[in-house]
């Protein structure tokens, strides 16, 4: 093991460390969460999964809203037998890879199946967020916890879920203001490997709490640089192509802003997010900003998502070239709430996450590449000792009202 190694480099990449002015030997509270502050968001993690479990922000009446899905206690999230990648790091290979299998300088490799199960394959035929025990299903460990910043580490060994190699990664939260900063980084310290990671967040900006509606399909979203999508087969395994948002169709959110209910009644919908006729979306949207460009710079986010009723809004601005859209139609009401959230005392609305009850955005690389050669894009994919690390920043900017809402 090249640990040592590993962390000195990562060490040079400025990741935080936990100051005198402001680390706290707290730890965790009753919960079991990790909380962190800044002068609009109250935000709490686990270590398992690295996941965020809580984040809180005033709407647009002064009601503090509880806008991610999660459990109420950490000690949930192992048992939950729905593993729905709450809050986690999906690692360390987000979303699927096809067959379960990829080559690398002439050897194939067979990594852990955990999704699309037939009669010859009961496990699966294809392996989704890293497989069965994945990231999001370990405990890292807590590094740094200061007032507005926390630090996971994880040491995924060599052959884990059929990986080559040995990676090293740390995952750094941050607020101040109302940002929510993100840093992924990690090393392949033994052998080339894939990596790529994303941050799996269940978001629904009314805090599951509208009157109105228990969906987010009133949420309003826009991918102002999202022209085309990567076509995938009715498993959501990539095909190769590349795939334009035609103006006006059902994956068009670059044209102009839309609710993301607006187009779910068209006929194009149906089959858009999977098998069986899946209505809904788990898509993945290129990012194509002309270069040169800064991705922090206050007119490049890749996704803005608002709700009218709690007033809240979300930009998103990252490093990536890609991003998932998932409409949570999965979901089946099964998902209980947390205290923090929904209506209490409401036959109407029961504490639970409906379909279409959230929405996961996932910035990530185009999925599967390490399967596209002909994309061009391994080197954004595979890495190897010696070589730059893998490193993911995000931004997550929130504000009240900041943006007219499309009827």
């Amino acid at each position: 093991m090249r640990l040592h190694a590993a962390v000195a480099t990562l060490g040079a990449l400025s990741l935080p460390v936990a100051s005198a002015d402001y680390a706290t030997t707290n730890g965790p509270d009753e919960n079991g969460l990790y909380w962190i502050y800044s002068e609009g968001l109250s935000a709490a993690f686990i270590p398992y999964g690295a996941s965020i479990s809580r984040l809180l922000i005033n709407d647009q009446y002064g009601i503090q809203r509880d806008i991610v899905g999660g459990f109420d206690n950490a000690s949930y999230y192992e048992i939950d037998g729905q593993h729905p990648h709450y809050g986690s790091v999906p690692g360390r290979y987000a979303n699927r890879i096809g067959q379960s299998t990829f080559e690398i300088d002439g050897t194939t490799y067979h990594v852990a199946s955990n999704e699309a199960p037939d009669a010859a394959s009961p496990n699966g035929t294809q392996t989704l967020h890293g497989g069965p025990d994945g990231w999001d299903y370990r405990n890292f460990t807590v590094v740094s916890h200061t007032n507005d910043s926390v630090t996971f580490s994880i040491v995924d060994p060599d052959g884990k879920e059929g990986f080559p190699g040995e990676v090293v990664s740390y995952i750094t939260y941050t607020v101040k203001d109302y940002t929510w900063d993100l840093k992924m980084v990690a090393l392949a310290t033994t052998k080339k490997t894939p990596i790529m990671l994303s941050s799996h967040t269940y978001w629904n900006l009314d805090g599951f709490s509208n009157n109105e509606t228990n969906t987010a399909l009133n949420h309003t979203l826009y991918l102002p640089y999202s022209g085309q999508r990567v076509g995938v087969s009715d498993r959501l395994i990539p095909t190769g192509d590349i795939l334009a948002n035609q103006k006006g169709s059902v994956n068009d959110f670059w044209s102009a802003p839309k609710q993301i209910g607006h187009s779910l009644n068209d006929p194009e919908a149906v089959g858009n997010c999977g098998p069986g006729g899946c209505v809904g979306y788990d898509n993945c949207w290129l990012i194509n900003r002309e270069e040169p460009y800064d991705w922090r710079d206050e007119d490049k986010f890749v996704a803005r998502l608002q709700s009218a009723w709690s007033g809240i809004q979300l930009q998103v601005y990252t490093n990536q070239e890609a991003f998932q859209v998932y409409s949570c139609h999965g979901q089946n009401g099964t998902l209980t709430l947390k205290g923090t959230q929904g209506l209490h005392d409401n036959a109407d609305f029961p504490r639970t996450i409906p379909a279409y009850g959230c929405v996961v955005l996932e910035v990530e690389d185009w999925i599967d590449a390490i399967n596209q050669p002909e994309w061009g894009r391994r080197d954004k994919h595979i890495f190897g000792p010696g070589d730059d690390p893998y490193v993911l920043q995000a931004s997550y900017v929130f504000s009240i009202n900041a943006t007219a809402t499309p009827p």
